[in-house]
């Protein structure tokens, strides 16, 4: 267990707009910064980080919290793994101790597997550092790639010795346990159970996740035998999804910020050479197709990407339909083709770093004009074919999502193609409408009316959280479930402790008394049960705190553990909508401002919680009296029912309301 003072450590050092920023593209806003949603797919954004508060919230997914939570929706870190990964940003010593035997949880089944592969990282790296076949062959093979020993070290590049059980053997001695090491694809069983090495012989690439732990790894064999595979990869697991993760991008993701571009690579090799070469933002799709995951992923970062290809004409050809894609997901793309025989590995090398990146700016092309081009040059004279590749380019220009785009690229196809742009623009209508009325079914569900937070106010009166952006309702409008009955009135008196609990309220002008706000509250509602069970823990928590002598603020909420807390705090804290000034500037319309008389807005909000719960005993009452049939019973409960009305009453006058029954 991580002990308070590293914790207040770690708190004290965190920007949350840094930390964000490391996996989101965030613009100024005002007092806050926004973005694109990581957690869901949008174009308008939805997502705000406010420094102020130190909080982030996602209003597409709904998700929202502090830097912790933010790590632990993310990268689904453990709420220790998180404080962890913040602690070694900043460079601050955790402290730890040990927790009762009966109140420690046992490691999670992914916390076992990010150690297990760890430590294999370590164990390859020792191998090829350390004995004599890793320093012979391993670290001879990175030698003749031209990596720099701190190029090595930097993707902690190793080596598996050529040994059956090596590894394994090791691993288990050590103590870790075999069905993670068979679950993370570094040892395979036999049938007679015992386990042997997946990578011996092999020099091998980690594959880290975005935050930098190691989560699989590609082994390359050094042996000029046909019938052993070049490449090794790990197998999918509770850590390791291919799809979703891209080569490099750990290391990169600085740099695709700081550049606004993405430079997209084939393998491990052309990742680490471009890298070395000063040309950082560069990332590899790991020997797969690219994946609308990882384009997502790039996207977070940029709207930028630069393919880097070989030489290998054929290789294009096939890879052309998939790059669709990237403009689907309305990425701009551009695209580099080197020398037949050269890859962005075996190039760089050739002619440096400067001559590299000169041959990149001047060769880079748009994708859809090298696209034409190069179908263009396959069809030659054919008319056949050449309506073919008409058709096809104009398939891919039909994936674009922004208009005015789309209808540039048209017209220098119209040149290209040499044909009438009318004619482009024609078939380019024809295959959105036949789109259009492919999906037509699932875009009416699409398109209904936002609904929107039963807790926020209607979208006429208020205008969106960040006015320079246009918002696209439909990129976060869901569906809000109805509350339980009680539940707004409950989580009223959770906004008000939250917003103004360690503010004072004058109770009695004549006696000049005032006091805090918070345990006013808790005292009014002392005799109140709360029924619903994240307001239950809320309110619990906070009468725990006051009885301690404390005042919890909004910070205190928003770094608990517990997940329905601190969703509850970032909601109150973060309302979509907010009330425009030029309501009463411009137009001189007044409104209600509820921290101009707070004694009045706490007392509703009180008096309210106190009148349904109220309601509620007297709808029992008369239930109960209407199928009583023992007269002494029947005396008691009308008594009860007297005494209830009476208090239902006096909570009315008090509200300045009118009980017609």
């Amino acid at each position: 267990m991580i002990t308070k003072l590293s914790i207040d450590k770690i708190m004290e050092a965190t920007d949350i707009v840094e930390v964000v920023g490391e996996f989101v593209q965030l613009k100024k806003r005002g007092a806050n910064y926004v973005g694109l949603s990581p957690f869901s797919n949008e174009r308008t954004p939805s997502f705000t980080v406010s420094p102020a508060k130190g909080i982030f919230k996602c209003f597409s997914s709904g998700k929202g919290g502090s830097a912790i939570t933010f790590l632990m929706e993310l990268e689904k870190f453990t709420y220790p793994e998180a404080l962890k990964w913040l602690a070694k940003k900043y460079g601050i010593e955790v402290e730890e101790i040990l927790d009762k035997p009966e109140n420690r949880e046992e490691e999670t089944r992914r916390e076992s597997l990010m150690v297990a592969t760890a430590y294999a990282a370590k164990f390859f790296q020792d191998s090829l550092w350390e004995t004599a076949d890793g320093q012979n062959i391993g670290l001879s093979y990175y030698k003749e790639r031209a990596f720099t020993p701190e190029t090595i070290r930097k993707f902690e590049l190793g080596y598996s010795p050529d040994q059956w059980e090596a590894f394994s053997a090791k691993a288990i001695k050590e103590g870790y346990k075999e069905e993670f090491l068979t679950e993370a694809g570094l040892s395979v069983k036999r049938d007679n159970g015992s386990l042997y090495d997946r990578y011996r012989g092999r020099v091998m690439f980690p594959i880290h996740s975005i935050t930098g732990r190691v989560i699989a790894f590609g082994g390359r064999t050094l042996k000029s035998d046909k019938s052993v595979p070049k490449y090794v990869n790990s197998p999918e697991s509770d850590i390791y999804h291919k799809s979703n993760v891209l080569y490099g991008l750990y290391f990169a993701k600085k740099a695709i910020r700081d550049e606004d571009n993405c430079y997209l690579v084939e393998g491990y090799a052309d990742v680490i050479s471009v890298h070395q070469a000063g040309i950082e933002n560069v990332v590899a799709s790991s020997g797969t197709s690219l994946t609308v995951e990882q384009i997502r992923l790039i996207g977070r970062l940029t709207k930028n990407i630069t393919i880097l290809y070989d030489g290998d004409a054929a290789g294009i050809k096939a890879s052309l339909r998939g790059l669709d894609l990237i403009l689907e997901e309305g990425l701009n793309v551009k695209v580099v083709l080197f020398p037949d025989g050269n890859d962005p590995d075996s190039y760089v090398r050739q002619l440096g770093s400067s001559a590299f990146k000169k041959y990149i700016d001047e060769n880079k092309k748009d994708f859809i004009l090298f696209k034409t081009n190069a179908l263009l040059k396959d069809a030659a004279n054919d008319p056949i074919k050449r309506a073919g590749v008409i058709r096809e380019v104009v398939e891919s220009i039909a994936k674009i999502p922004d208009s005015i785009k789309a209808s540039v690229f048209i017209k220098e196809c119209s040149m290209l193609m040499q044909i009438d742009e009318r004619a482009l623009l024609t078939e380019l209508n024809k295959m959105r409408m036949a789109k259009a009325k492919k999906d037509g079914q699932s875009q009416q569900q699409q398109q209904y009316t936002p609904q929107f937070h039963p807790d926020q106010p209607p979208p006429d009166f208020y205008e969106q959280f960040d006015p320079s952006i246009e918002p696209n309702y439909a990129d976060y409008a869901r569906e809000a479930p109805p509350r339980p009955d009680g539940e707004l009135q409950e989580r009223e008196i959770v906004r008000l402790l939250l917003l103004y609990g360690n503010q004072m309220i004058e109770i009695d002008a004549s006696n000049n008394t005032s006091t805090y706000i918070g345990p006013f509250i808790v005292g009014m509602l002392d005799d109140v049960e709360f029924e619903h069970e994240d307001c239950k823990k809320f309110v619990d928590l906070y009468k725990s705190q006051v009885e301690k002598g404390d005042l919890p603020d909004d910070n205190f909420f928003i770094h608990q553990q517990d997940k329905q807390i601190v969703d509850m705090t970032i909601d109150m804290l973060t309302p979509l909508y907010i009330l425009s000034d030029n309501w009463e500037a411009m137009h001189n319309i007044t409104t209600n401002d509820e921290q101009r008389d707070l004694k009045a807005t706490i007392m509703n909000g009180v008096y309210h919680l106190k009148k349904h719960k109220v309601s509620k005993i007297l709808e029992k009452l008369l239930h109960d009296l209407q199928h009583c049939t023992v007269e002494t019973d029947i005396e008691i409960l009308q008594s009860q029912y007297m005494f209830m009305k009476k208090v239902e009453r006096k909570i009315a006058d008090e509200l300045g309301i009118v009980i017609l029954r």
